[in-house]
């Protein structure tokens, strides 16, 4: 919720920000600026490119600033590092009660530390303690087991830095917290700030330096490359031969009653069905090689790429097929002149989400016996609790999704150049 909050005060700082600088500009409002509209006109709707650097910048920064990375200069607050003291009160059968000091030294996972020294001074029954934790981290210290007639029934621990304690009960002191179990242990918790756990969320620079070790090195005997190019081609061929069928089909359903009352239920029924749940019965039915990764990933891609091209052929105009008929055109003319042009807008933007959800399916498709991909690399990966390599396939996968949407973009300004034009 923090990260959330913080990201949308950047956002709407940026974009009050980038308004006062925009009408700060000197304008000419000539005839033909003011006779211009944009608003609800998408074709006028084009990318911010200040806002896009802005957003990037910020995921980046709030990453930094959680993980305490060296990218960002200023970081939320992080973990309790260095040593750190409390007093505990007990009471012995006697009743006399006895104060005795838990010094602990909380250090960054995988450094090496000493125990901090006690100073012995032990003049009552109740004995100082030492112990050491890792940042994020608890410990149990037993008082019992170290003071003189901690194990004689009566003995109890009664207070923490002289604020009441009962098992079950938690207290704070300086920087930290205590908890006291039903048997008399203390559970310690230093603070653990704002900060990500490495272990859940590494720092950007860790990623980085991931990626120069698999790119230079491999992973699992493979080349990054040939991760990522196994689980590229998988998705590829998915997608080429769900367009393959799946257009053609769409075509049919959306020319003739009756392609449109055989097929409708089929595509009605898949089209809700993810790709995940065919999972099982891809591998009954194909096995775990090869070609059930690419029977899944066609799925995947079918009935999105069925319904796109039934919509673009739903969405043709009737008054441009009817002056194509008045001026003696076959039906064979008005399919290749009329409704296929008209119709690849729809096609293009089908294709765009058949691919972005072929590239959320390869994860699910490599899960399962594949030696190399992206997605195998990324549960492989997730067993060992690799973070940073999880975040590494993740932001691999989106970047290369990104990329062939960026093709497909100027394939269809290239190829389809009167899309949103009458």
């Amino acid at each position: 919720m923090i990260v959330f909050l913080l990201y949308v005060a950047i956002f709407a700082a940026a974009y009050i920000a980038y308004r006062y600088w925009e009408r700060s500009r000197q304008h000419r409002h000539d005839f033909a600026s003011l006779k211009t509209v944009t608003f609800g006109d998408e074709s006028t709707v084009v990318p911010n490119r200040f806002a896009s650097v802005v957003s990037i910048v910020a995921l980046f920064a709030i990453w930094g600033a959680f993980t305490g990375s060296v990218i960002t200069p200023l970081h939320v607050p992080g973990p309790f590092v260095g040593d750190a003291s409390f007093t505990y009160t007990a009471r012995n059968t006697a009743g006399e009660t006895d104060d005795a000091v838990v010094h602990m030294r909380v250090y960054r996972v995988g450094d090496e530390v000493a125990l901090p020294e006690v100073s012995g001074s032990e003049d009552g029954f109740a004995i100082d303690d030492a112990v050491k934790i890792g940042a994020w981290r608890s410990v149990l210290s037993r008082p019992n087991e170290n003071d003189i007639g901690g194990k004689e029934d009566g003995y109890s621990l009664i207070a923490i830095d002289g604020q009441p304690i009962a098992p079950g009960e938690t207290v704070r002191f300086s920087d930290g917290e205590v908890t006291m179990s039903s048997k008399g242990s203390l559970s310690i918790k230093p603070d653990k700030g704002w900060q990500m756990e490495p272990i859940w969320l590494p720092a950007p620079e860790a990623v980085v330096a991931r990626l120069g070790e698999i790119a230079s090195e491999g992973y699992k005997n493979v080349s990054l490359w040939g991760h990522l190019g196994a689980s590229l081609g998988r998705v590829i061929a998915g997608f080429v031969i769900g367009s393959i069928i799946g257009i053609p089909l769409g075509y049919a359903m959306g020319l003739s009653n009756w392609f449109r009352g055989w097929f409708d239920p089929i595509v009605e029924f898949m089209r809700p069905v993810p790709p995940l749940a065919l999972i099982p019965l891809i591998i009954i039915w194909f096995g775990i090689g090869e070609q059930g990764k690419v029977i899944l990933l066609f799925l995947a891609a079918l009935w999105i790429m069925t319904i796109a091209a039934r919509a673009g052929v739903s969405g043709v105009g009737i008054t441009k097929v009817h002056a194509a008929y008045s001026l003696g055109a076959s039906k064979w003319q008005i399919l290749r002149h009329v409704i296929v042009p008209n119709s690849l807008p729809e096609i293009f933007t089908g294709a765009r989400v058949a691919m972005g959800v072929c590239w959320g399916t390869v994860v699910a498709a490599e899960l399962v016996a594949a030696d190399r991909g992206a997605g195998m690399m990324i549960v492989n990966a997730s067993k060992f609790q690799l973070t940073d390599i999880v975040i590494l396939g993740i932001i691999l996968i989106g970047i290369i999704g990104y990329g062939i949407d960026i093709l497909m973009r100027m394939a269809e300004k290239w190829l389809v150049p009167w899309k949103g034009r009458a």
